[in-house]
């Protein structure tokens, strides 16, 4: 689960008829719609006082980042056919007409603030409070009869008729069971309505404004039967895009349209297809908020949890509590009261109906504290105008001047200035009124930016009084492009302001773009009521691979690309439109946490690995695709660069014989694959080849072949470069430059000891060397030290399973310098051996790196064949891990005397068998764990080099000890792929390829040849139970074998949108299950790299 958290002001009575209102962080809300893979989306608003901090609601890697690091890098690749957005109609009449037949039908829109007596009835003001809950099944006969305390509603937005208000009386006096009138009771109205409340289960497509991406289940009831509506919450209907399914009581699943969530207020509403329902027949549950009193029982019915259905009793304990806060960035309701009630839903309720002993909704539960039992309910006032517009087909009208209020009692107010005169006015107006309205903010180049101002105390809208919310919203909602003139006490005078009414919808956004595996849209009116911040501007709601390769994370604004100013989204577009694919260019934003600092950074322009193109939303909440026009492809010939060489002083020495070959590689990672948890990648090299261009890094710098990479020469040149090389077995990787981009910029091939590189010799412990390095920031680090030891390099099996370097020996040093990589060598500059970065992970699972020295000689036959042939040698291996056995053990193991006699005097320790890196080769079937290796060839096996790899296919003769006695093998080695992974085909947000070679050491057998690598937040796969590590076997009762079998199998059998597909998966612990997964071709259409 994921949570939403932030903290909030707590709401103490001093007395019945005084609020004090205190922005000290004391609860933590929750905004409870379960959300799976991290987050049951959850929304906390903890108002602990000692704790005051905010808890973010997700973790998606990250890149965040990217949100990626199983942030998963969102991404699909494929473009998308153009698809013509349907635009909503308004219409002023039915608009008109909606809004007198609204909430009651006793007002129209320019008479909402009425008196009481007008009203002819007695009033009552109204609002509710954030939830999220559910329980078990109250058992009748136990339930407390409901009190009714005389609470007023907000000021006339919800006045009744004469009739009906007669007719509630009834209802309550039947309710708590006034003699001569039969008591009501629960189990009747809970049987009627759970055949009216769904669970929802819905897929967050992509990160988009506040949201991100991923799954969550949440709760919604039928409020128009026959039109197929359904009322939930907006964080559930989401503005982001997202596919969703509702499931009956009777299980019955149909699919859901979003047609309509509120900008502000915490409610959205689906759209289903009544016919698709053949064993059940919903009613409609009815909408009546004037009947939400303190001291009312009630029941939240709802998906509680992940709990198909769970019923949570509740008593009403406040009707004027303020909206909560979830935190900063996140969505928040604002301009309204909340109910309250002590009860305690939690993940999965979000958008349960909290109803009465009749069955009728009097709210809607939204959020509630993780530290109490206390839930939050959102007033339905605003729900009923909307959701009637929405059954007629007509726009939904919203307006604002971006200001927030809030209310405050009178003994605040009078502290802000308030007149005595106008407090009497105001009381006698609204007698059952604690407070007013106060401008809290008024957002900088807003409608109201320069016409009201913090603390400004409202006393009246368009000449009428007012003291509540919902008479304030339906003046502003009524008066979309006009003006409202609103008086305010500010100090000790009063003031009008004529302010221009804005579309909120205007400022709510309805389109992305997505760049790079990124996702941009134009920053909405939540986020700049977060930040306090004007709206409009080109935020990052994911990063991506091309974003984030200039560190451009979540919650970025940018403000320009290449040097191009980017107010808005079609700026951006037409920014990236006119780059060049490949280049690297600056990019100007600030992060939302820091607006004081903003920044600049270089970005590499990547489009390629992704699709470039916009997305709209429709009436029906369907995100629809065009393509861009991405950046200009590379220019076919470069003009050579030239720098100066980096000259180092004599001090320095001898680092400055070796400095002029050392560059710097970047490599950036579109797609978490081969066991990758992170996309950006750095370190030093060493130039080997200048006249080919080819350069060796470490296996940390460049871990696997698909990916963006980078050579920065003599500290100033930038080139492209591609991954050429990398060895299966040892710590390194060979990239290719372009030599003739570089002109005569001086570089020099490093200079490798020829005794070093031959095998001659070799650093041994207490052997004096020289460190010549590249330091944290990019200066060079020069320092000598002595050998501190020799050992075998000790790396675990890393999950998910990714390389990781063993059968070798790795040096050690005294006093080891802080940096990121080079070499060791001698007096005169000459290399005796590499100084890289080997990855791991410790005991825990936690990713760690060390600093290990390891020989020349592991580099001689990869330079010779490149020397003799120009291409890369063959690495063949008898896949087992190897490690190391002392002689003393050996013998209690069988070994002759005459063997331990053979043992150099120098060294009293063997090789033996640790491990077998693949199950299916030749070694694994004749070599077992525990053989001690004595002999290879005829030659006594002494280092582990001899046996490590070799260049030969020929089989290996090798002489083991086994069960104390002396075995002779002969042994095929196993060709290694240099490159591995040379197919990835994205299906359903999986990705799918061969199982590489560290998958093949953590399994006893192979289930079959399609690995799922990784999965994307809110995908198919991510849904539905299709995880990383797994094998799948069969599609639709189909064996498949290889990644060209379930490509042809997927083909043949026709798989379409909406369909499920049954497929066979094989985890590695070897457990079969079956899943079925929805496709979804709209969102996640299948590709191939």
């Amino acid at each position: 689960m994921s949570q939403k958290a932030n903290d909030n002001a707590n709401q103490q009575h001093q007395h019945q008829h005084q609020r004090q209102h205190q922005h000290q962080h004391q609860h933590q809300h929750q905004r409870q719609h379960q959300h799976q893979h991290q987050h049951q989306h959850q929304r906390l608003d903890d108002l602990s006082a000692e704790e005051g901090q905010t808890a973010a609601r997700r973790s998606i890697s990250n890149d965040k980042n990217n949100n990626n690091t199983n942030d998963n890098i969102n991404d699909n690749s494929s473009s998308a056919g153009e698809c013509t957005a349907h635009h909503r109609t308004t219409s002023d009449d039915g608009v008109a007409a909606c809004r007198e037949n609204a909430a009651g039908g006793a007002q129209t829109a320019k008479r909402l603030s009425i008196t009481y007596a007008e009203a002819g009835g007695a009033g009552r003001r109204r609002s509710l409070a954030y939830s999220d809950l559910m329980a078990v099944f109250y058992p009748p006969g136990i339930v407390s009869q409901p009190t009714v305390t005389d609470v007023p509603f907000e000021s006339a937005e919800i006045q009744q008729q004469q009739e009906e208000q007669q007719q509630l009386g009834r209802l309550e006096r039947l309710a708590i069971g006034e003699p001569g009138m039969a008591m009501a009771s629960w189990e009747p109205t809970l049987e009627r309505a759970i055949k009216s409340i769904v669970s929802i289960k819905a897929q967050c497509v992509r990160s988009f404004d506040t949201e991100t991406s991923g799954t969550y289940t949440a709760t919604g009831f039928v409020v128009d039967a026959e039109a197929g509506l359904i009322l939930s919450n907006r964080h559930v209907v989401n503005p982001a895009p997202i596919v969703a399914q509702a499931i009956f009581v009777n299980y019955e699943e149909v699919e859901l349209e979003p047609v309509y969530r509120d900008p502000v207020h915490d409610f959205g509403v689906f759209r289903y297809d009544p016919k698709k329902l053949r064993f059940m027949q919903p009613e409609s549950i009815r909408l009546v908020p004037q009947k939400a009193k303190v001291g009312m029982e009630i029941r939240v019915v709802g998906n509680d949890a992940g709990e198909k259905l769970s019923i949570l009793a509740g008593t009403l304990a406040r009707l004027d509590r303020p909206a909560p806060e979830y935190g900063v960035g996140e969505y928040n309701d604002f301009n309204t009261f909340y109910l309250q009630a002590a009860s305690g839903t939690s993940g999965g309720s979000s958008g349960s109906p909290v109803l009465d002993i009749f069955g009728d909704a009097v709210a809607l539960n939204a959020g509630g504290a993780s530290k109490a039992a206390s839930s939050f309910y959102l007033p339905l006032d605003r729900v009923v105008r909307a959701v009637d517009l929405v059954r007629r087909g007509l726009h939904v009208d919203r307006g604002t001047i971006q200001t927030e209020f809030e209310h405050l009692s009178y003994d605040e107010l009078r502290r802000l200035g308030l007149a005595t005169d106008v407090e009497t006015r105001m009381r006698a107006t609204f007698p059952a009124s604690q407070g007013m309205l106060a401008v809290r903010m008024a957002l900088p180049s807003g409608p109201a930016d320069g016409s009201l101002r913090a603390g400004d105390i409202v006393v009246a809208v368009n000449g009428q009084p007012l003291a509540g919310f919902a008479a304030l919203e339906a003046e502003l909602d009524g008066a979309v492009g006009g003006t409202v003139r609103i008086g305010v006490w500010r100090g000790t005078k009063a003031y009008d302001a004529r302010i221009k009414v804005q579309d909120l919808h205007a400022i709510t956004p309805s389109r992305f773009v997505e760049i790079g595996g990124g996702v941009v849209n134009e920053l909405s009116y939540q986020i700049a009521r977060s930040y306090g911040i004007a709206v409009g501007g080109v935020y990052v709601a994911s990063s991506g691979h091309t974003l984030g390769s200039g560190s451009v994370w979540r919650g970025s604004v940018v403000q320009s690309v290449g040097g191009v100013a980017t107010p808005d989204l079609d700026a951006f577009v037409r920014a990236v439109g006119g780059l060049r694919e490949g280049s690297r260019v600056p990019v100007r934003f600030f992060e939302l946490a820091h607006l004081h600092r903003p920044k600049m950074m270089i970005m590499s322009v990547a489009t390629h690995w992704h699709a470039f193109r916009m997305a709209e939303r429709d009436a029906a909440g369907l995100w629809c695709y065009r393509s861009l026009q991405g950046p200009q492809p590379p220019p076919i010939s470069v003009a050579p660069q030239l720098a100066s060489a980096w000259q180092l002083p004599a001090s320095l020495a001898p680092g400055d014989s070796v400095w002029p070959s050392m560059v710097l590689v970047d490599f950036h990672i579109p797609y978490l694959i081969d066991g990758m948890k992170s996309t950006r990648f750095s370190g030093p090299g060493l130039i080997v080849d200048s006249r080919r261009g080819l350069v060796v890094c470490d296996r940390d710098t460049v871990p696997i072949s698909v990916g963006d990479v980078s050579v920065t020469i003599a500290g100033s040149l930038v080139l492209g470069a591609a991954v050429d090389f990398l060895h299966p077995v040892y710590n390194f990787a060979v990239v290719r430059y372009d030599p003739q981009q570089i002109g005569a910029t001086p570089v020099a091939d490093v200079r490798l000891h020829p005794a070093y590189l031959g095998g001659e010799r070799r650093l041994e412990q207490g052997d004096s060397v020289f460190v010549v390095a590249v330091g944290g920031d990019q200066s060079p680090v020069v320092r000598r030290t002595r050998v501190a030891s020799r050992a075998m390099v000790n790396t675990r099996e890393c999950l998910p399973p990714r390389f990781r370097c063993l059968n070798v020996e790795g040096i050690k040093l005294n006093d080891q310098p802080s940096c990121q990589g080079g070499v060791l060598c001698d007096a005169d500059g000459l290399v005796t051996a590499l100084w890289t970065s080997v990855s791991s992970q410790d005991s825990s699972g936690k990713d760690t790196t060390s600093m290990t020295g390891f020989d020349v000689s592991l580099l001689r036959d990869t330079l010779a064949a490149l020397a003799s042939s120009g291409a890369y040698p063959d690495v063949y291996s008898l896949d087992v891990e190897l490690w190391t056995i002392r002689a003393a053990a050996a013998r209690s193991l069988g070994l002759s005397p005459e063997r331990i006699a053979q043992i150099d005097s120098g060294s009293n320790r063997l090789l033996y068998v640790l491990g077998m890196l693949a199950t299916d080769t030749p070694a694994s079937k004749l070599l077992r764990t525990g053989d001690i290796i004595l002999e290879k060839n005829g030659v006594p096996v002494r280092d582990v080099g001899q046996i490590s790899s070799t260049s030969s296919a020929d089989p290996v003769r090798l002489v083991v000890l086994r069960d104390s006695e002396e075995v002779v093998l002969s042994v095929p080695p196993t060709r290694l792929d240099a490159m591995e992974t040379r197919r990835v085909v994205h299906w359903s947000g999986a990705l799918v390829q061969e199982p590489y070679r560290a998958v093949l050491e953590q399994v006893r057998s192979l289930p079959s040849s399609i690995y799922v690598s990784c999965t994307l937040y809110g995908s198919p796969a991510n849904c539905y139970g299709l995880r990383p590590g797994m094998w799948i076997t069969e599609v639709e009762g189909i064996p498949v074998a290889t990644v060209a079998d379930f490509i042809a199998t997927l083909r043949s059998i026709g798989t379409t949108s909406s369909h499920y597909v049954r497929l066979t998966v094989v985890n590695r612990n070897e457990v079969t299950r079956m899943l079925s997964l929805r496709l979804d071709a709209h969102y996640w259409p299948s590709w191939e790299l």
